[in-house]
């Protein structure tokens, strides 16, 4: 750590990094090397930063189990020891970092020969560095003994992570000077067990410790006494041991960026070593998204002769039947679904969405599915490779009864593409602007001709062959709008354009002899003028009848216009539905509007407006369910508290709170329910009448969790200021009075759970600490964890414990998980993760890289899991894709012919029905009948299903990261459809995912 001071002083030097900035004799053509060292100088301080933050993680982890050791060996001293024997010292496991490696440090009995044989090179305590040479373990305890002596007294439990703290800085120094060189590990060939335990050793570096920094490595290290004289296990520049202390029993460690994690096995787990981690035989099915993306999308609402309106949120396109209280799910896309198009027989459907990234940091590449609305089967997939960031607008063809494909992407250029889809076939492209592009149509009747307009322009191009050509439209004596926001047509071929200044002008084509080489003949020329809306003209639709409705935006208007372009009707959409996005015509005099704040309306000009999709319009993070209703709660950073209920699909109640929501608990009555805020207030609702109970404050920064004891006589408080707060609860919930402030964690809090009997917490925070509290004796931080192990706590949502290590992916930063829940049977672990996936794995999960069943539906992060007070269904809240979801939990066995592929680590293992058959209850004569539609669905037999499966798996194991050229086929993932070629689409395409099949389109 000392070594690395001066580098990060040199490199922080504001004074010698001016001089060499302002230095005359630096010529012109050097400044971009000037800004290259500029540039590594910050990484490097960057580095060093990071570096000096894993070193005070591990030292504050040391020194708190020093200040234990040190409390239990003065306790054994004030016995009178045995005549002739040594004082007991018990073995203590330590992990400390010094610049990526990890020592071990114990003593033991010396009747007993259990410290692992090592080599080592440790600074010495004066001068320089020694050699060690192996010692016998005798020698070897009276050195670690004496070592230990050595350490200055108790220190606080849980010391302050910022630099300048003083609780530390006795043994910091301590610590350095007994330190002053890094300790380096030696190469050691080891052997292991089991073959997959075969860990290799690596020799110190920096660069080894910034990347250790980057992942989590989980290790296991459970020995009885037995086991003892094993080698030491290294991984990674880290060095640990399997133990078994007689003070604090066996144990796990894992380590989250390079910070040693460490937790107790309960008693009742009598070999570490027989625990086995399945797949559950439980699963989810998709059946219910609440929401709509309206805040940021145009023309995305449209009524099917189905009876169901179309929509999409997230990475899910929703069909929605309102008159029977029905939706069937469009599952294919990877990421964010921004456009939409019908084909003109209105059963067909295009849809386009954004470029995305996996969990390994591999780009999903952008592109368009064109899919069936009755069966929803994919029919093509077009554009691998070939959009850049997302595909922003699209349309069929009319004139050729929708044979062709326009699509406009998202690139700097917004390149035009004109596709034969059902070829896959790519005929035409060019660019188009660099402006924003808006929207892109065919002509209705003449097929040659697209048109596309957006920031101040609106071009009318003529397709021919693989050539397209451009004709600006000229506004001439008309004022230049800034932006062109919709097209429409009229029946004799005129095109309408709305446009930001709430004008609708009518382009009429002009016959005129063409030029050599000057284009096509015939020019579009604006012939009459209409001022229609105060504010933007956001949407035109074409009615069947000739009709044409017309949305505004400022003005939130709703005109109808009759054929000669009169306003005959009009109504304003009221202002708490927000500004008009999309307009589409309904059943009989209806339409449909879509709002600026995701709410699709359903409205006549006589009767008014029925809201039939509603969601939140910001980022989600609160959720919460009712202890014995079909009712859950979700809050919002736009401020919105929302009451759903899981059966009807409804919204009971909203309130509006004067700041961000955060988090959220029922108290156990159901009466009441807290809600945590980003500035440090809490408030309590009437769980019926939504109104105010009480409000309280605690700190002045954001709340993380709300947690009620099982009884609800307490309630728990985690904030962002490192404190949780304890309020006693009285009169139903509806009284507080402030009980203590649980005072030890070193980072904020993130999760935390309450023991059945009130007494005990369990809390994690950012810096990946597991700490217990004792309530009644003052709100103590327990020293020896060991003590909770056997604890069987009332919820588990701390998502670092024993009982839940496993879900942890291989390669984590300690942020890719965000929420995790129990089930109330304690059958099952949901997880919400940062790359859109929802897991769900067997519990306990205390193996590494536990198999779970992972779910698509999100396209941004999840933020929160829960599940309804019955087990029924599972809850999932997304970020910024604003999207509640809810699964259905079903059980299903496994049929013979259909294997299912296990994601374990970065192998496919297909699982032989037979192994899952023995877990799994008798079956349910739902989910077999949603299996038969599934199969019926994507036209796959039993047979090519499973050679498609074991095809992906063997393709995945046999492909190296370095061949998979950016993209692997994971059979686990809807959107795997990642190939750099046509031959691995097509194959990509003919697979049928876990999650197609678990998520029937047929809710």
């Amino acid at each position: 750590m000392e070594d690395s001071l001066p580098c990060l002083a040199a490199a922080c030097d504001p004074s010698a990094l001016v001089n060499f900035c302002t230095d005359d004799s630096i010529s012109a053509a050097s400044t971009s090397d000037v800004q290259d060292r500029l540039s590594a100088l910050e990484l490097r301080v960057q580095q060093q930063e990071d570096e000096i933050t894993v070193l005070k993680a591990a030292l504050a982890d040391v020194l708190r189990r020093l200040a234990i050791s040190e409390d239990h060996v003065a306790s054994v001293r004030k016995s009178a020891p045995s005549k002739g024997q040594p004082s007991l010292r018990e073995a203590i496991s330590m992990s400390c970092i010094t610049n990526g490696s990890t020592g071990s440090r114990k003593t033991s009995h010396s009747s007993s020969v259990s410290v692992a044989r090592k080599e080592t090179l440790s600074s010495a305590a004066k001068s320089g560095t020694e050699k060690k040479k192996e010692k016998p373990p005798g020698q070897k305890e009276k050195k670690e003994e004496s070592h230990s002596n050595d350490q200055s007294p108790q220190t606080q439990a849980s010391p302050s992570p910022q630099p300048s703290s003083q609780t530390l800085q006795t043994h910091r120094q301590t610590q350095e000077s007994k330190s002053s060189t890094p300790a380096k590990s030696i190469k050691k060939s080891l052997t292991a067990e089991k073959p997959h335990s075969a860990w290799e050793s690596s020799d110190d570096s920096r660069n080894k410790l910034l990347r250790v920094a980057s992942t989590s490595k989980l290790i296991s290290k459970v020995a009885k006494n037995a086991d003892k004289h094993k080698d030491v296990i290294v991984s990674q520049a880290k060095m640990s041991t399997r133990e078994k202390n007689s003070q604090e029993g066996e144990y796990i460690k894992m380590f989250m960026r390079g910070r040693p994690i460490t937790m107790f096995i309960p008693s009742d787990v009598e070999n570490y070593d027989d625990i086995r981690t399945e797949l559950p035989p439980e699963k989810l099915k998709l059946e219910w998204v609440y929401g709509y993306r309206g805040r940021d999308c145009r023309a995305n609402v449209y009524l099917l002769p189905t009876g169901e309106i179309v929509y999409f949120i997230a990475s899910v396109v929703v069909l929605f039947n309102y008159e029977e209280r029905t939706q069937r799910h469009y599952l294919g896309h990877t990421d964010c679904v921004k456009c939409l198009a019908v084909h003109p027989d209105k059963i067909r459907i295009a849809t386009g969405q954004l470029a995305g990234v996996d969990k390994d940091g591999r780009p999903l590449q952008p592109h368009v599915r064109v899919w069936d609305s009755v069966s929803l089967v994919t029919l093509q997939v077009i554009g691998l490779g070939t959009f850049e960031r997302g595909v922003g607008c699209l349309d069929f063809s009319k004139a050729d009864s929708g044979t062709h494909l326009c699509v406009i992407d998202d690139s700097n250029e917004h390149m035009l593409t004109v596709w034969d889809w059902q070829r896959k076939s790519k005929i035409a492209e060019i660019k188009t602007t660099n402006e924003v592009v808006l929207a892109v149509e065919f002509h209705p009747t003449d097929a040659n001709t697209i048109i596309t307009c957006g920031k101040s322009h609106i071009f009318f191009w003529t397709w021919s062959g693989n050539s397209l050509s451009r004709k600006q439209g000229i506004f001439g004596k008309y004022e230049k709008p800034k932006f062109v926001q919709c097209l429409a047509f009229l029946g004799n071929g005129d095109v309408l354009t709305g446009d930001s200044g709430g004008i609708i002008l009518i382009w009429g084509k002009t016959t005129v002899e063409s030029t050599a080489g000057k284009g096509p003949k015939g020019v579009y020329q604006i012939s009459r003028q209409i001022k229609a809306h105060d504010g933007s003209v956001f949407t035109l639709c074409q009615m069947r009848n000739g009709m044409l409705l017309t949305g505004g935006g400022k003005d939130r208007k709703i005109i109808l216009w009759d054929h000669d372009l009169n306003p005959e009707r009009e109504i304003e959409v009221p202002d708490q539905y927000g500004t008009i996005r999309a307009v589409a015509e309904g059943k009989a005099d209806q339409f449909l509007v879509g709002t600026s704040r995701n709410f699709v309306l359903r409205g006549t000009f006589n009767d008014g407006f029925l809201v039939e999709v509603q969601g939140h319009t910001d980022e989600l993070w609160g959720l919460a369910s009712h202890p014995f209703k079909d009712l859950f709660l979700t809050c919002a950073q736009d401020r919105q508290v929302c009451m759903w209920n899981s059966v009807d699909h409804t919204l009971e109640w909203t309130r509006l709170l004067d700041e961000p929501g955060h988090c959220a608990d029922f108290h156990p009555s159901g009466a009441v329910v807290a809600i945590g805020t980003h500035s440090g207030r809490w408030f309590v609702l009437d769980a019926e009448t939504r109104d105010l109970v009480s409000i309280h404050t605690d700190g002045n920064e954001q709340l993380s969790v709300m947690r009620y004891s099982v009884d609800g006589t307490l309630l728990a408080v985690g904030s962002h200021d490192n404190f949780i707060y304890l309020y006693v609860v009285t009169e139903n919930g509806r009284k507080y009075s402030r009980y203590g402030k649980c005072t030890g964690h070193s980072s904020y809090i993130t999760h935390l759970d309450w023991s059945p009997d009130n007494k005990y917490i369990m809390s994690n925070s950012g810096d990946y600490e597991i700490l217990y509290w004792d309530i009644p004796s003052g709100c103590k931080l327990i020293r020896n964890r060991s003590d909770c192990k056997d604890i069987d706590w009332t919820t588990y949502t701390c998502v670092l414990g024993f009982q839940v290590f496993g879900v942890w992916p291989e390669g984590s930063d300690g942020t890719d998980i965000n929420a995790l829940v129990r089930s109330h049977n304690r059958k099952v672990i949901a997880v919400a993760d940062d790359f859109c996936k929802v897991h769900l794995f067997q519990y306990p999960c205390s193996k590494p890289k536990a198999p779970s069943h992972k779910y698509s539906a999100h396209s941004s992060h999840v933020t929160n899991v829960s599940f309804t007070h019955s087990d029924g269904h599972l809850i999932s809240t997304g970020g910024k894709d604003m999207s509640i979801i809810q699964w259905k939990l079903v059980e299903k066995v496994t049929l013979p012919q259909n294997d299912i592929v296990v994601d374990i680590g970065a192998t496919k293992v297909p699982i032989p029905a037979s192994e899952n058959a023995v877990q799994s209850p008798a079956p349910l004569p739902q989910p077999f009948n949603e299996m038969n539609q599934n199969e019926s669905v994507t036209g796959s037999s039993p047979a090519s299903l499973e050679s498609n499966l074991e095809q992906s798996a063997e393709a995945s194991e046999e492909q190296s990261e370095e061949q998979s050229e950016g993209s692997s086929l994971d059979p686990a993932e809807p959107g795997y459809e990642e190939p750099s070629n046509e031959t691995s689409e097509e194959h990509s395409e003919s697979t049928v995912t876990e999650e197609q099949q678990d998520n029937s389109p047929v809710s």
